[in-house]
């Protein structure tokens, strides 16, 4: 995170005693990143935060990966993972299903009616893609209120819940890192404020504004972590709810920001991906695609020309309005498109000659480029037009 918020009552002094009203100590817990060598958080729990009373395997939803052999272009059609009803019978953590994954990040997506279990996911940060719905993500941090269009950022570690709200579905597109998740250090000055190019600052991130405080009794929470054999899960036991910080500060936390908030770069002629943006992990990006004016310069052609990122394989999760370039594909709302590294891609047969004249484009998709090949989950296998990879060759 690139600046520092107070949330609740700490003492002046960190480190120091810190009493209760009844004189007992608070317990403080120093959150932090790369050895406490990066941002970190200091938290007052009323509890022993390392208490634990039992331990058991938690197995994971399926997160077996398969190559993508042939190599191939995947169109995935993410709202055929939920049909009917059983959206209302899933939660935002034990539901999710694999679509695709590598060694640095894994993308899922759920379609949640009920409430997750409490969860902590100690492999790396997590950036959940809000498609539809609201809901409230409870956390050791305090509350944030999750709305369509926003990103919640939650750092590695970070015990949370989702509460569903409303009566529309909450569909989430996950993206779990085996890192950090932050935004581009492009966009920040040395000590980390947003430089005035960003196409977003400080005022757009909202962070947990008051303490969340429960009480409870050999509170379970669900810990996936690294193993031997790859990722893994733990069901933990407390003695009491993990929910029992008072204050804290620092420039780690978890955050909301809203696609809305973006604000588009744009030029005279067709502007490459890395304007679009948004956030960084390592070994891949994360950018949005925003409706927007689009190329004005006389001659423009304002759909992407056709593109081989050598480096990476590129993923678009289709979120909203109707995407140009991939008119005739079968591409729609809800539809993921995965153009791996050795492809060349570009916009669908006719697509050029129907955006010259274009002025503004009204779309928005987020984009996943990695730069390690992509495996296929059950979610992927699950979803999938096959005749994607031959579209372009349909006059």
């Amino acid at each position: 995170m690139p600046y520092y918020r107070s949330v609740g009552e700490i003492p002046p002094k960190r480190h120091t005693q810190y009493r209760t009203p009844s004189g007992g100590l608070y317990y403080e817990e120093l959150m932090g990143e790369e050895g406490f060598s990066s941002d970190s958080a200091l938290l007052y729990h009323r509890g022993i935060p390392s208490a634990v009373v039992d331990a058991q395997p938690w197995e994971l939803p399926d997160q077996a990966l398969t190559e993508n052999r042939p190599l191939l272009p995947r169109h995935l059609r993410l709202h055929e993972l939920f049909p009917g009803a059983e959206g209302k019978r899933a939660d935002a953590v034990t539901g999710r299903r694999l679509v695709l994954g590598n060694a640095d990040v894994r993308i899922s997506y759920v379609v949640a009616g009920e409430a997750s279990p409490l969860y902590r996911n100690a492999v790396g940060d997590e950036c959940v893609y809000v498609e539809a719905g609201t809901a409230t993500v409870e956390t050791v941090f305090g509350v944030l209120a999750a709305r369509q269009g926003d990103y919640v950022l939650l750092p590695r570690s970070t015990t949370h819940r989702w509460v569903p709200t409303g009566d529309e579905p909450l569909r989430l597109y996950v993206i779990e890192a085996n890192s950090h998740i932050a935004p581009p250090s492009r966009y920040l000055s040395r000590y980390g404020q947003f430089l005035e190019h960003a196409p977003y600052c400080e005022r757009d991130l909202h962070g947990p504004t008051e303490p969340f405080l429960v009480e409870g009794e050999d509170v379970e929470v669900l810990v996936k972590h690294r193993g031997a054999r790859g990722i893994t899960g733990t069901r933990y036991v407390l003695p009491t709810h993990p929910f029992d910080v008072v204050g804290w500060d620092g420039c780690l936390y978890p955050y909301t920001f809203n696609v809305a908030d973006f604000e588009p770069i744009t030029g005279r002629v067709h502007q490459p991906p890395p304007v679009h943006q948004v956030f960084e992990g390592t070994n891949f990006v994360i950018c949005n695609f925003v409706p927007r004016k689009v190329d004005y310069h006389p001659l423009a052609v304002p759909v992407p020309y056709y593109h081989s990122n050598v480096d990476s394989d590129e993923v678009m999760f289709y979120c909203g309005g109707d995407y140009e370039a991939r008119k005739g594909s079968g591409i729609g709302q809800g539809s993921i498109s995965l153009h791996p590294g050795g492809h060349t891609h570009g916009p669908q047969p006719g697509a050029v000659e129907r955006a010259l004249g274009a002025e503004f484009f009204d779309e928005l998709a987020v984009m996943v480029d990695t730069f390690r090949p992509l495996e296929l989950g059950e979610g992927a296998f699950a979803s999938e037009d096959p005749d994607y990879a031959w579209t372009w060759a349909r006059r």
